[in-house]
Protein backbone atom coordinates (compact mmCIF):
# COMPACT_ATOMS: atom_id res chain seq x y z
CA UNK A 1 0.00 0.00 0.00
CA UNK A 2 1.41 3.57 -0.92
CA UNK A 3 2.01 5.98 1.77
CA UNK A 4 -1.85 7.52 2.91
CA UNK A 5 -2.42 11.17 0.73
CA UNK A 6 -2.34 12.77 3.81
CA UNK A 7 1.27 11.83 4.81
CA UNK A 8 2.90 12.84 1.70
CA UNK A 9 3.38 16.23 1.71
CA UNK A 10 5.10 15.62 5.41
CA UNK A 11 7.30 12.79 4.10
CA UNK A 12 8.20 15.25 1.24
CA UNK A 13 9.66 17.89 3.21
CA UNK A 14 11.15 15.90 6.00
CA UNK A 15 13.18 13.94 3.54
CA UNK A 16 14.74 17.24 2.74
CA UNK A 17 15.89 17.11 5.70
CA UNK A 18 16.53 13.69 7.27
CA UNK A 19 20.57 13.59 6.64
CA UNK A 20 21.72 10.90 3.94
CA UNK A 21 23.14 8.40 6.81
CA UNK A 22 26.03 6.71 5.44
CA UNK A 23 25.99 9.19 2.34
CA UNK A 24 26.76 12.33 2.22
CA UNK A 25 26.55 12.06 6.03
CA UNK A 26 29.07 9.83 7.71
CA UNK A 27 29.32 11.71 11.69
CA UNK A 28 27.22 11.54 14.11
CA UNK A 29 27.75 15.67 15.23
CA UNK A 30 26.13 16.43 11.49
CA UNK A 31 23.68 13.95 11.36
CA UNK A 32 21.91 15.30 14.76
CA UNK A 33 22.19 18.66 13.91
CA UNK A 34 20.19 18.15 10.73
CA UNK A 35 17.72 16.22 12.24
CA UNK A 36 17.36 18.15 15.30
CA UNK A 37 15.71 20.71 12.52
CA UNK A 38 12.39 18.38 11.99
CA UNK A 39 11.28 18.92 15.45
CA UNK A 40 11.62 23.00 16.18
CA UNK A 41 8.36 23.47 14.85
CA UNK A 42 6.44 19.97 17.00
CA UNK A 43 3.90 21.38 19.49
CA UNK A 44 4.53 21.40 22.76
CA UNK A 45 0.92 21.23 24.54
CA UNK A 46 0.67 22.50 27.88
CA UNK A 47 0.94 20.11 31.12
CA UNK A 48 0.77 20.53 34.85
CA UNK A 49 4.00 20.72 35.41
CA UNK A 50 7.39 19.49 33.97
CA UNK A 51 10.93 19.29 35.82
CA UNK A 52 14.35 18.61 34.38
CA UNK A 53 16.32 16.42 36.72
CA UNK A 54 19.68 14.08 36.73
CA UNK A 55 19.12 10.32 38.34
CA UNK A 56 22.27 8.14 38.84
CA UNK A 57 22.94 5.61 36.38
CA UNK A 58 25.11 2.82 36.36
CA UNK A 59 28.95 3.38 37.05
CA UNK A 60 28.60 6.63 38.66
CA UNK A 61 26.77 7.76 34.95
CA UNK A 62 24.21 10.58 35.48
CA UNK A 63 21.19 10.52 33.38
CA UNK A 64 18.90 13.43 32.17
CA UNK A 65 15.43 12.93 32.07
CA UNK A 66 12.24 14.92 31.77
CA UNK A 67 9.51 14.19 33.87
CA UNK A 68 5.90 15.33 32.80
CA UNK A 69 2.64 15.85 35.41
CA UNK A 70 -0.57 15.86 33.49
CA UNK A 71 -2.35 16.87 37.08
CA UNK A 72 -2.08 17.61 40.64
CA UNK A 73 -3.94 14.04 41.07
CA UNK A 74 -1.48 11.03 42.99
CA UNK A 75 -1.50 7.64 42.70
CA UNK A 76 -1.22 7.99 38.74
CA UNK A 77 0.01 5.36 36.12
CA UNK A 78 3.87 6.13 35.84
CA UNK A 79 5.15 5.67 32.15
CA UNK A 80 9.20 5.38 31.61
CA UNK A 81 9.44 6.44 27.56
CA UNK A 82 12.51 6.05 25.41
CA UNK A 83 12.68 8.46 22.23
CA UNK A 84 13.40 7.16 18.81
CA UNK A 85 16.61 8.01 16.43
CA UNK A 86 18.75 5.14 15.97
CA UNK A 87 20.37 5.32 19.25
CA UNK A 88 22.27 7.94 17.80
CA UNK A 89 19.88 11.10 17.80
CA UNK A 90 17.21 12.51 19.49
CA UNK A 91 16.60 13.32 23.03
CA UNK A 92 14.66 15.29 25.70
CA UNK A 93 13.88 18.01 22.98
CA UNK A 94 13.32 16.21 20.07
CA UNK A 95 9.98 13.82 21.44
CA UNK A 96 8.47 16.62 24.30
CA UNK A 97 5.68 17.17 22.64
CA UNK A 98 5.07 13.44 22.10
CA UNK A 99 5.99 12.60 25.94
CA UNK A 100 3.73 15.61 27.14
CA UNK A 101 0.53 14.27 24.93
CA UNK A 102 1.49 10.85 26.46
CA UNK A 103 1.03 12.37 29.91
CA UNK A 104 -1.97 14.42 29.07
CA UNK A 105 -3.83 12.07 26.83
CA UNK A 106 -3.29 8.85 28.90
CA UNK A 107 -3.49 10.55 32.23
CA UNK A 108 0.15 9.40 33.07
CA UNK A 109 3.22 10.76 34.84
CA UNK A 110 5.69 10.24 32.07
CA UNK A 111 9.28 10.29 32.48
CA UNK A 112 11.63 10.90 29.36
CA UNK A 113 15.09 8.93 29.60
CA UNK A 114 17.82 10.88 27.69
CA UNK A 115 20.20 8.08 27.89
CA UNK A 116 23.92 7.80 26.19
CA UNK A 117 24.08 7.89 22.31
CA UNK A 118 26.18 6.31 19.86
CA UNK A 119 28.88 5.99 19.02
CA UNK A 120 30.21 8.09 21.71
CA UNK A 121 28.57 5.34 24.03
CA UNK A 122 28.17 2.14 22.22
CA UNK A 123 26.03 -0.23 23.38
CA UNK A 124 25.55 -1.74 26.29
CA UNK A 125 25.06 2.13 27.47
CA UNK A 126 21.85 2.87 26.24
CA UNK A 127 20.59 -0.51 27.83
CA UNK A 128 22.59 0.19 30.76
CA UNK A 129 20.53 3.87 31.05
CA UNK A 130 16.91 2.31 30.01
CA UNK A 131 17.05 -0.08 32.88
CA UNK A 132 18.79 1.94 35.45
CA UNK A 133 15.91 4.82 34.61
CA UNK A 134 13.38 2.44 35.10
CA UNK A 135 14.36 0.95 39.04
CA UNK A 136 15.10 4.93 39.68
CA UNK A 137 11.06 5.54 38.58
CA UNK A 138 10.23 2.18 40.49
CA UNK A 139 11.86 2.83 43.66
CA UNK A 140 10.71 6.95 43.73
CA UNK A 141 7.29 6.67 42.24
CA UNK A 142 5.65 7.38 45.62
CA UNK A 143 7.89 10.85 45.73
CA UNK A 144 6.97 11.25 42.41
CA UNK A 145 2.94 10.93 43.31
CA UNK A 146 2.51 7.97 41.13
CA UNK A 147 1.40 3.96 41.62
CA UNK A 148 4.16 1.54 41.16
CA UNK A 149 2.33 -1.04 40.42
CA UNK A 150 1.11 1.05 37.56
CA UNK A 151 4.62 0.89 36.04
CA UNK A 152 4.83 1.07 32.45
CA UNK A 153 7.60 1.35 29.35
CA UNK A 154 7.34 2.72 25.87
CA UNK A 155 9.29 3.61 23.31
CA UNK A 156 9.56 4.21 19.52
CA UNK A 157 11.99 2.73 17.10
CA UNK A 158 15.28 2.56 19.03
CA UNK A 159 13.52 3.45 22.28
CA UNK A 160 10.72 0.34 21.37
CA UNK A 161 13.60 -1.55 21.69
CA UNK A 162 14.97 -0.29 24.65
CA UNK A 163 11.56 -0.41 26.07
CA UNK A 164 11.75 -4.23 24.64
CA UNK A 165 14.88 -4.70 26.07
CA UNK A 166 14.15 -3.03 29.48
CA UNK A 167 11.10 -6.19 29.81
CA UNK A 168 13.76 -8.59 28.95
CA UNK A 169 16.10 -7.51 32.37
CA UNK A 170 13.77 -6.44 34.63
CA UNK A 171 12.38 -10.27 33.86
CA UNK A 172 16.19 -11.56 34.11
CA UNK A 173 16.95 -9.84 36.72
CA UNK A 174 13.33 -9.78 39.09
CA UNK A 175 13.05 -6.34 39.27
CA UNK A 176 11.08 -4.07 38.87
CA UNK A 177 7.43 -5.40 38.23
CA UNK A 178 6.31 -3.84 35.09
CA UNK A 179 2.58 -3.97 34.34
CA UNK A 180 2.63 -3.24 30.54
CA UNK A 181 5.46 -2.40 27.33
CA UNK A 182 4.22 0.43 24.45
CA UNK A 183 6.36 -0.60 21.24
CA UNK A 184 5.86 1.85 18.91
CA UNK A 185 7.87 0.50 15.75
CA UNK A 186 10.32 -0.94 17.35
CA UNK A 187 13.86 -2.56 16.32
CA UNK A 188 13.96 -5.18 17.54
CA UNK A 189 16.60 -7.59 15.43
CA UNK A 190 19.46 -6.65 12.86
CA UNK A 191 18.06 -8.68 10.08
CA UNK A 192 18.13 -6.49 6.77
CA UNK A 193 16.55 -9.32 4.56
CA UNK A 194 12.96 -9.54 6.14
CA UNK A 195 9.86 -8.97 3.56
CA UNK A 196 9.56 -5.43 4.33
CA UNK A 197 13.33 -4.48 4.17
CA UNK A 198 13.41 -6.10 0.88
CA UNK A 199 9.88 -3.79 -0.04
CA UNK A 200 10.74 -0.73 1.28
CA UNK A 201 10.97 1.80 -1.02
CA UNK A 202 11.74 5.59 -1.75
CA UNK A 203 7.94 6.29 -0.29
CA UNK A 204 9.77 5.27 3.39
CA UNK A 205 10.89 7.60 5.08
CA UNK A 206 13.55 5.40 6.69
CA UNK A 207 15.65 3.26 4.71
CA UNK A 208 18.14 -0.03 4.38
CA UNK A 209 20.88 2.28 4.62
CA UNK A 210 20.18 4.35 7.44
CA UNK A 211 19.17 1.22 9.55
CA UNK A 212 23.18 -0.27 8.58
CA UNK A 213 24.59 2.82 9.41
CA UNK A 214 22.72 3.28 13.00
CA UNK A 215 23.98 -0.87 13.77
CA UNK A 216 26.99 -0.37 12.87
CA UNK A 217 27.28 3.58 14.78
CA UNK A 218 25.41 1.04 17.75
CA UNK A 219 27.34 -2.13 17.68
CA UNK A 220 29.71 -2.59 14.76
CA UNK A 221 30.49 -6.31 16.17
CA UNK A 222 28.11 -8.30 14.45
CA UNK A 223 28.33 -11.11 16.96
CA UNK A 224 27.25 -8.35 19.87
CA UNK A 225 23.81 -7.65 18.11
CA UNK A 226 22.60 -10.98 18.34
CA UNK A 227 22.57 -10.57 22.06
CA UNK A 228 19.21 -10.53 23.05
CA UNK A 229 19.60 -7.19 24.68
CA UNK A 230 20.43 -5.98 21.03
CA UNK A 231 18.39 -7.99 19.24
CA UNK A 232 15.35 -8.48 21.84
CA UNK A 233 13.43 -10.60 18.84
CA UNK A 234 16.55 -13.44 19.36
CA UNK A 235 15.41 -14.30 22.92
CA UNK A 236 15.48 -18.05 23.28
CA UNK A 237 12.06 -17.44 25.25
CA UNK A 238 9.84 -14.38 26.01
CA UNK A 239 7.57 -16.75 28.56
CA UNK A 240 6.31 -14.17 31.45
CA UNK A 241 7.10 -10.39 30.16
CA UNK A 242 4.32 -7.75 30.38
CA UNK A 243 1.47 -7.22 28.61
CA UNK A 244 2.39 -5.23 25.28
CA UNK A 245 1.04 -2.90 22.50
CA UNK A 246 3.19 -3.57 19.21
CA UNK A 247 2.79 -0.58 16.62
CA UNK A 248 4.04 -1.17 13.23
CA UNK A 249 3.61 0.97 9.70
CA UNK A 250 3.67 -0.15 6.76
CA UNK A 251 5.89 1.97 4.88
CA UNK A 252 8.73 1.26 7.64
CA UNK A 253 11.33 -1.49 6.69
CA UNK A 254 11.53 -2.28 10.37
CA UNK A 255 7.36 -3.81 10.01
CA UNK A 256 8.37 -7.34 9.21
CA UNK A 257 10.42 -7.40 12.65
CA UNK A 258 7.81 -5.68 15.14
CA UNK A 259 5.11 -8.08 13.50
CA UNK A 260 6.94 -11.09 14.11
CA UNK A 261 8.09 -10.09 17.92
CA UNK A 262 4.11 -9.54 18.45
CA UNK A 263 4.07 -12.86 17.45
CA UNK A 264 6.56 -14.65 18.99
CA UNK A 265 4.94 -12.98 22.02
CA UNK A 266 1.58 -14.17 21.80
CA UNK A 267 3.19 -17.35 21.29
CA UNK A 268 5.06 -17.40 24.38
CA UNK A 269 1.29 -15.97 26.10
CA UNK A 270 2.33 -12.57 26.62
CA UNK A 271 -1.43 -10.62 26.12
CA UNK A 272 -0.20 -8.59 23.23
CA UNK A 273 -2.18 -6.12 20.97
CA UNK A 274 -1.30 -5.13 17.60
CA UNK A 275 -2.30 -2.10 15.55
CA UNK A 276 -0.36 -1.39 11.88
CA UNK A 277 -1.10 1.56 10.35
CA UNK A 278 -0.76 0.35 6.59
CA UNK A 279 -0.06 4.30 4.89
CA UNK A 280 1.89 5.75 7.47
CA UNK A 281 5.69 5.75 7.45
CA UNK A 282 8.54 5.14 10.27
CA UNK A 283 8.98 7.85 12.52
CA UNK A 284 5.21 9.05 12.62
CA UNK A 285 4.42 9.51 16.12
CA UNK A 286 6.35 12.80 17.12
CA UNK A 287 4.91 14.84 14.35
CA UNK A 288 1.23 12.77 14.65
CA UNK A 289 -0.71 16.06 15.49
CA UNK A 290 0.56 17.39 11.96
CA UNK A 291 -0.94 14.59 10.18
CA UNK A 292 -5.06 13.19 10.31
CA UNK A 293 -4.14 9.95 10.02
CA UNK A 294 -1.77 9.39 12.17
CA UNK A 295 -2.80 11.68 14.80
CA UNK A 296 -5.80 8.96 14.79
CA UNK A 297 -3.78 6.42 15.31
CA UNK A 298 -1.83 8.40 18.30
CA UNK A 299 -5.17 8.32 19.88
CA UNK A 300 -5.81 4.84 19.64
CA UNK A 301 -2.32 4.17 21.35
CA UNK A 302 -3.33 6.62 24.28
CA UNK A 303 -6.33 4.46 24.41
CA UNK A 304 -4.87 1.26 24.64
CA UNK A 305 -2.39 2.91 27.36
CA UNK A 306 -5.66 3.88 29.47
CA UNK A 307 -6.94 1.12 29.24
CA UNK A 308 -3.48 -0.96 30.67
CA UNK A 309 -2.97 1.44 33.17
CA UNK A 310 -6.20 2.20 34.31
Amino acid sequence: MPLHPEAEPFVAQAKQLFPDLGGEVTDAATARRLSAARGDDRPRPEVERVEDRLIPGSYGVEIPVRIYWPSTRTGLPLLVYFHGGGWVFGDLESHDGLARSLANEVGAIVISVDYRLAPEHRYPAAVEDAYSATVWAAAHAEELGADASRLAVAGDSAGGNLAAVTCLQSQERGTPDLAFQLLIYPVTDHDFTTPSYVDSGPDCLLTKQHMMWFWDEYAPDLEVRDHPHASPLRADDLTGLPPAHVLTAGMDPLCSEGRRFAERLKEAGVPTSTQHCPGLFHGFAPDAEAIPVAAEAMREVYAVLRTALG
